[in-house]
């Protein structure tokens, strides 16, 4: 672990509701994410994070713009992805707009590169799934050597070859932290662990301590490499309120929508309180409930994994922004400290 272990915040602009129970135009919850942003940033967070999707019930779909527009708002939140898509994306372009990002924003630019968990951007893009693994293998590759800086030679069967191009702007200082993202393939982590990346495991069901093998096969991999340890993150959904019995009051019905829908497309059964409850509880990947009751499990996660952050992703589904509000200024002022007590 670090020696001070990091608290994050992630995102995907989940399309949230009214006072009403109306939903909100797109426009809008691109706002609030902006205000919840700077509320993080005032209360100590280390870390704020939005994701990429290409769909009606999120309304991020351009992180970079959207972290951009974070960055003139705000001084100390390092920045980042939750996840850049890069299989569907351009390696030299992803490159470009978060090193101007690391500009503009004195250094504070993070990328944490991923598959994503839908495949909207495929068709989208003009991309084949039958070319899935291939994609993500060798834009990974060639997004490693950007970091390195220098002219860049490179081939590949997915993209057009780089002949000793340099690419623009040129990072000032450190080169751009980046992440690989993990949801449950032992092949990314052995890639993360090549290309020595640091690695965030993406834990949205069961118990976070059955991702213990993943962080045992990173070290031995980093250690067969002769690499030294790197950082370990998880991200997991999640709700702060006053108490348990409010936390899990405000975000159940707002993550069965979310489920729900999601599990309609994919041909899952309808999710029920009792899931919900067993997902809630000390073994399960939500991180709902009083800020003493998510510390610890932070806790108990870290000591698991080893980690030396956590991201909790804060919106799920319609929940009201006020919600968020009070979620982010309980996990800042309150989760926070808490979690670094127990830690030390």
């Amino acid at each position: 672990m670090s020696d001070r272990f990091e608290l994050g915040l992630d995102t995907f602009g989940d399309v949230t509701v009214d006072p009403q129970s109306r939903l909100l135009p797109q426009a809008q919850v691109l706002r609030d994410v902006v205000e919840e942003a700077v509320l993080a940033d005032q209360v100590g967070i280390d870390f704020f994070a939005v994701g990429e999707h290409h769909r009606p019930d999120f309304a991020i779909s351009a992180p970079e713009v959207m972290l951009a527009a974070i960055a003139a708002r705000t001084s100390r939140l390092h920045l980042g992805s939750a996840v850049t898509v890069l299989s569907t994306d351009d390696p030299v372009r992803v490159f470009e707009r978060f090193a101007t990002l690391n500009a503009i924003s004195g250094g504070r630019a993070e990328v944490i590169l991923g598959r994503g968990s839908f495949t909207e951007s495929y068709p989208l893009f003009g991309y084949d799934l039958s070319q899935y693994d291939l994609l993500f293998e060798e834009k990974v590759e060639l997004f490693a050597e950007l970091l390195k800086g220098g002219p860049v030679t490179w081939q590949g069967r997915t993209r057009t070859g780089l002949e000793d191009q340099r690419v623009y702007p040129i990072v000032d200082g450190d080169p751009i932290v980046t992440w690989i993202g993990v949801g449950g393939s032992p092949e990314s982590v052995v890639r993360a662990a090549r290309y020595g990346f640091p690695l965030m495991l993406a834990i949205i069901g069961g118990s976070p301590a059955r991702f213990a093998p993943f962080v045992q096969l990173y070290e031995k991999t980093l250690a067969k490499l002769g690499k030294p340890m790197l950082r370990v993150g998880a991200h997991s959904p999640g709700h702060v309120a006053a108490t348990d019995e409010q936390a899990r009051e405000e975000l159940w019905p707002h993550y069965a929508a979310l489920m729900n829908q999601i599990g309609s497309e994919r041909g899952w059964p309808p999710v029920g309180r009792g899931q919900f409850e067993q997902q809630a509880g000390p073994d399960g990947a939500l991180f709902v409930g009083s800020p003493e009751t998510v510390a610890q499990k932070i806790f108990r996660a870290a000591k698991a994994l080893k980690l030396s952050r956590f991201d909790l992703k804060y919106s799920s589904g319609p929940l009201p922004h006020d919600k968020l509000m009070t979620s982010i200024e309980l996990y800042g002022t309150q989760v926070g400290p808490r979690v670094r007590e127990l830690l030390a």
